[in-house]
């Protein structure tokens, strides 16, 4: 009898220690909200409102997995809150799709609106928000001249909201010579110490930001109702109003953002539950000018031009089909990070851009010699989606495709890369990814430069000046205080086949 207590007590001690093991694990994937250091009046308010009743209750908050502000706004407490602070423009407004002679203009309403865009004697039509929609709702504003600045405002409800930074440079036409700068970064888990890097970026009046993936660190792919709360976070931030409002925004996801931890999407719409009401939130949050090939092929993927720089974006997570993928379904399909019609999409637009600078982005890096062997990036010794890779670069060389950078995002630090081809120009990567992150990577001895301090965040920008007779385009690495810590001018002769 001794003996059988002995051993039933061991045996309860193993799984009382697997138990804690399960949760600290769970506790990984879903990581806590990060609030202290919080000064912003507003968040201070709704914050912890909101991670309690979105996320409270072991993620379920009080409204379950669709939960959002639409059961937030029946609450008397929280319609309280959105008067106090005069919250009726809840989220944004956002703009994104800038072209030379209109934008797109998203808001997030407090409850069902209706609302439009006003630039001088000009007006968007009107668009309705509503609880399909998550209150959101997406303007386009025509009629506008090339390469010009402007001052907006919104119109909700017949109200008219204008701020400061409501203002917008629209992009210059096709061939006309201009300057500007596209930013782009990733790994921005909300941090309240850190948001103060988005109010530097926007003072520097980047024409766009590229959110390379890992934008908000969610972590949460079974509930709908946390992800949206990272969201409403983010937005809220005056310092993160103040760059959205004033410069196009364009994002992907990467793995923390679509599901957790190096995930892989697999082949297909139905592979996991989880792909689109995900993809649903995603949608409903960015202003992308499109979101891949829809109905059937959606993702966030997506090209738009900027005067003479066309950027594609690619989506390297919706349909990526790894080692992962093939131990879970137990099958030898072939390996792809883009999935076959997201591929063949890249390549035809490719080839059919006539800009003078192409920019390749991607959540993860190109490089042969990327972190961890290449496991979760493009390429390397542990990598399955070099071949893919290489059909992207042979592309270039195949149809003398000129003028092509990389940007990646990823790795918590900033790099220059190079990649040399036995034909065909070299292909220079600029990686910056850690706008408000804590955790540093360490710097890699392989690549032209490498820069990491915990101490610091920074973004990626390239500054473009086609005035040139031989036009240039120049990585900066900047930190959060403004400070330039790398300047890397290309010439678009060094990057052409001539």
């Amino acid at each position: 009898m001794f003996l059988f207590y002995a051993i039933f007590g061991d045996v309860m001690k193993f799984f009382s220690v697997l138990s804690v093991l399960f949760f600290i694990m769970a506790s990984v994937a879903a990581k806590e909200p990060v609030t202290k250091g919080e000064t912003d009046p507003v968040m201070l308010d709704l914050d912890p409102y909101m991670i309690d009743a979105l996320r409270g209750n072991k993620l379920k908050g009080r409204f379950g997995k669709e939960g959002g502000i639409v059961q937030l706004m029946k609450e008397p407490k929280f319609q309280a809150l959105v008067k106090k602070h005069d919250l009726q423009l809840f989220n944004g407004p956002m703009l994104g799709a800038i072209a030379s002679n209109s934008a797109k203009v998203w808001i997030r309403s407090a409850g069902a609106a209706t609302f439009q865009v006003k630039i001088n004697d000009i007006l968007s039509k009107p668009v309705t928000t509503s609880e399909a929609t998550d209150f959101t709702g997406t303007a386009l504003i025509e009629g506008l001249k090339p390469f010009t600045d402007y001052k907006y405002s919104i119109i909700l409800n017949g109200k008219e909201i204008s701020k400061d930074h409501f203002r917008l440079r629209t992009a210059p036409a096709k061939g006309q010579q201009a300057k500007f700068s596209i930013a782009f970064g990733s790994g921005a888990r909300y941090q309240p110490k850190k948001e103060g890097i988005w109010r530097v970026m926007a003072k520097q009046r980047p024409m766009a930001y590229l959110g390379l993936g890992d934008n908000l660190y969610i972590d949460v792919p079974k509930y709908q109702n946390v992800q949206r709360l990272h969201y409403y976070r983010r937005m809220l931030r005056q310092e993160y109003r103040e760059i959205i409002a004033s410069s196009g925004i364009y994002a992907i996801w990467d793995d923390h953002d679509m599901y957790d931890n190096d995930s892989e999407g697999g082949y297909g719409l139905n592979t996991t539950p989880y792909k689109m009401p995900n993809f649903k939130v995603f949608e409903q949050n960015w202003n992308n000018p499109f979101n891949g090939q829809q109905p059937e092929n959606p993702g966030t993927y997506f090209n738009f031009r900027i005067g003479d720089v066309e950027v594609f974006m690619t989506d390297g997570r919706f349909y990526r089909y790894g080692p992962s993928s093939s131990k879970k379904d137990k099958e030898k399909k072939a390996h792809t990070m883009l999935g076959e019609t997201q591929k063949k999409w890249l390549l035809n637009a490719l080839k059919k851009s006539t800009a003078k600078f192409k920019v390749l982005a991607s959540g993860t890096m190109w490089h042969a010699a990327a972190d961890k062997g290449g496991y979760d990036s493009w390429a390397g010794p542990k990598s399955p989606f070099q071949k893919e890779r290489d059909e992207i670069f042979d592309l270039i060389n195949k149809e003398k495709i000129d003028g092509v950078v990389l940007v990646s995002g990823d790795r918590h630090r900033t790099d220059i890369w190079k990649t040399d081809r036995k034909k065909g120009y070299p292909l220079f990567e600029f990686l910056s990814a850690k706008m408000t992150n804590e955790h540093s990577h360490k710097p890699r001895k392989e690549a032209l430069w490498s820069y990491s301090n915990k101490m610091e965040c920074f973004w990626g920008q390239l500054d473009f000046d086609t005035t040139q007779k031989d036009p240039v385009v120049t990585f900066k690495a900047v930190n959060q205080d403004g400070k330039v810590l790398k300047e890397f001018p290309l010439k678009l002769s060094e990057i052409s086949h001539k």
